[in-house]
């Protein structure tokens, strides 16, 4: 009997059952990578597409119909009062009409990203940004962050913050608030001009 042919055919069995395990890991990190390139391409797409005359079609091309967009916090009806888009809302129009709104409170004089980071369909977005309010002609320079998901070639989450207490100061016109906050500590004015 001879088992030389089958022993042979065994090695070569296992030697391509060997490639293939470690090409698996490297398939899946290509995968994963271009999954990751393709979500960020699509955020990085929708931010170079916010100025009022191309939100609209950015929107509805690269957010999901039912998307979440989360603006600054989930829900506070005394920041609505100053910045309507704030809270949480649905669909491609809550990512067009925040910026069309944008547009009516301050001019953009710069927005820069500074980092993009990408993990399969997770996002974020750090950076600066600097608004002029279009009423009292107050600038201001805010951090930014963004964590967006996107599946399928479409926005389904996005989170923008900001430091909210700049830009809602950018719209004062007088006034001043009385603060106390550790309690060893006298109270304090912030807000005054």
């Amino acid at each position: 009997m001879n088992t030389f042919p089958q022993i042979k055919s065994l090695v070569a069995a296992l030697t391509l059952g060997a490639s293939i395990l470690i090409v698996a890991p490297a398939v899946a990190q290509s995968t994963s990578e271009a999954q990751s390139a393709a979500s960020l391409s699509v955020v990085m797409e929708f931010l170079a597409n916010t100025a009022p005359d191309k939100v609209e079609a950015a929107a509805q091309r690269l957010a999901a119909p039912d998307a979440t967009y989360v603006s600054l916090n989930f829900d506070n009806p005394e920041l609505q009062k100053i910045l309507p888009w704030t809270g949480t809302n649905k669909g491609p129009k809550a990512f067009s009409s925040l910026f069309l709104q944008l547009a009516d409170y301050w001019k953009t004089e710069d927005f820069t990203v500074t980092t993009e980071i990408a993990s399969g369909e997770d996002v974020a977005i750090f950076g600066t940004f600097t608004y002029r309010s279009l009423t009292v002609d107050q600038v201001f320079t805010s951090p930014f962050s963004i964590h967006a998901k996107v599946r399928d070639g479409k926005m389904i989450y996005f989170q923008f913050m900001e430091d909210t207490y700049a830009s809602a100061s950018s719209f004062r016109q007088s006034g001043s608030w009385t603060m106390k906050t550790p309690a060893n500590a006298a109270p304090f004015k912030v807000g005054a001009k």
